[in-house]
């Protein structure tokens, strides 16, 4: 059983003590700190083809493998940005399916492949729900929730609709769909976007409060691009305009 403590609050970081014989991995450039006997390798991940499904499903290509030599170890993983570190235990028939970029680290032996959609076309229109990471096997792996992370256990056939980009995580067991809002006037002035994703159980849920997409779009109207002025370029930040 992997050792590991969760700290920082909503700044999280993980900080795993592998013994010997045990290895995780991470995506290239995941690493935060670590004891010096760690060995890092980097690799494909699994081959061509899962290195072109992560690369769709917005992570690195290349993976990276840390094993103590000589004795237990230690390495930290911290999330990119504020929310929550969640650990979820995978095993044969009880994957999980995660948001794009929500895998933070993982045992070695899991597998981390490409999720689509089922329903294509809603899908492709869904946008935050489209393409996502299903991860499989038998071992523990850590997830980067943004915000606070709210779980809910759904039954056989009972749902929960969430607007897009909140859904973080679920368990392989639930059903998602990309539903067209209905009604004109929700539609055009309900201000809530095009579709919202209803999540089917038996299984379980994790809710984001704070997609890094939300975020972003909120900042952009005071962010202004410079380019090939006399200043050299940058980021100019607009207040009170």
């Amino acid at each position: 059983m992997l050792k590991y403590e969760i700290e920082g609050g909503h700044l999280p970081v993980v900080i795993c003590y592998p013994e010997v014989g045990q290895t995780l991995c991470t995506e290239s450039g995941a690493m935060s700190w670590m004891s010096p006997n760690m060995k890092m390798e980097t690799n494909s991940g699994g081959g061509f083809k899962k290195a072109i499904g992560r690369l769709f499903s917005g992570e690195s290509i290349f993976m990276n493998e840390y094993t103590p030599e000589g004795g237990s170890g230690m390495i930290a993983f911290a999330s990119t940005f504020p929310g929550s570190i969640i650990p979820y235990q995978v095993t044969p028939g009880n994957g999980i399916v995660v948001q794009k970029r929500g895998f933070l680290a993982m045992e070695k032996g899991l597998d981390l492949s490409i999720y689509f959609q089922k329903k294509l076309g809603k899908g492709l229109f869904g946008g935050e729900g489209f393409i996502m990471q299903k991860i499989s096997g038998n071992g523990l792996v850590f997830l980067e929730i943004d915000g606070h992370c709210k779980e809910y256990d759904l039954g056989a056939g009972e749902s929960i609709i969430v607007d897009t980009g909140y859904l973080a995580a679920m368990t392989e067991s639930c059903t998602m769909d990309v539903q067209t809002v209905k009604g004109a006037k929700n539609l055009f002035f309900g201000g809530e976007g095009l579709f919202h994703t209803r999540i089917t159980g038996p299984g379980k849920v994790y809710i984001q409060s704070m997609p890094i997409i939300n975020i972003a779009q909120r900042l952009s109207p005071y962010l202004e691009i410079n380019s090939g002025d006399s200043s050299g370029g940058g980021i100019k930040i607009n207040f009170g305009e």
